[in-house]
């Protein structure tokens, strides 16, 4: 098992799905799954979220939300598309109004199939995301320790002060 440097905060957002997979998240955030105990922290504010698990198919009127939403994430982030609609449509692909996954819109990072998503299906894939936003986080991390002197330099610059 890896080692949780920061507690990463998920943000859950239901694209058009049929509530199976979002009854599916919730009963992951209930005692029952206890998915916090991996060190996740649940958010509604996407400015301070790290994974966003969605769930449901694009369609034309939540395209725009779901980008908003991604674009919002402070970076290093990660998205988990929960169930088969979310990966690629589901069986609502045909309508003429869904335009597919989560992945017509934003990238995803990992892939929870199932209609509707297991709780141990949607846990394990929380366990990636948390593995994989630690990893993003460190190197996130080193780069800004090494690019450091370079921003203290244009600030410096800027002010005409030297160290």
């Amino acid at each position: 098992m890896f080692q949780i440097k920061r507690s990463p905060w998920v943000l859950h957002y239901d694209g058009s799905s049929c509530n199976g997979c979002d009854i599916e998240v919730l009963a992951c955030l209930t005692p029952v799954y206890d998915a916090e105990r991996f060190g996740i922290i649940n958010t509604g504010d996407p400015m301070q979220a790290d994974i966003l698990l969605i769930t449901g198919g694009i369609n034309s009127q939540n395209a725009d939300v779901v980008k908003q939403l991604y674009d919002q994430m402070p970076r290093p982030k990660v998205v988990v598309a929960v169930g088969v609609c979310a990966c690629t449509g589901g069986i609502f692909k045909d309508c003429y109004n869904i335009l597919g996954g989560a992945d017509k819109v934003i990238p995803v990072d990992i892939y929870v199939p199932g209609c509707a998503a297991r709780p141990q299906a949607i846990i394990d894939g929380i366990v990636q995301a948390v593995d994989l936003f630690q990893r993003r986080l460190e190197k996130h991390n080193d780069y800004m320790k090494e690019h450091a002197h370079d921003k203290n330099d244009a600030k410096n610059k800027k002010t005409g002060t030297e160290d």
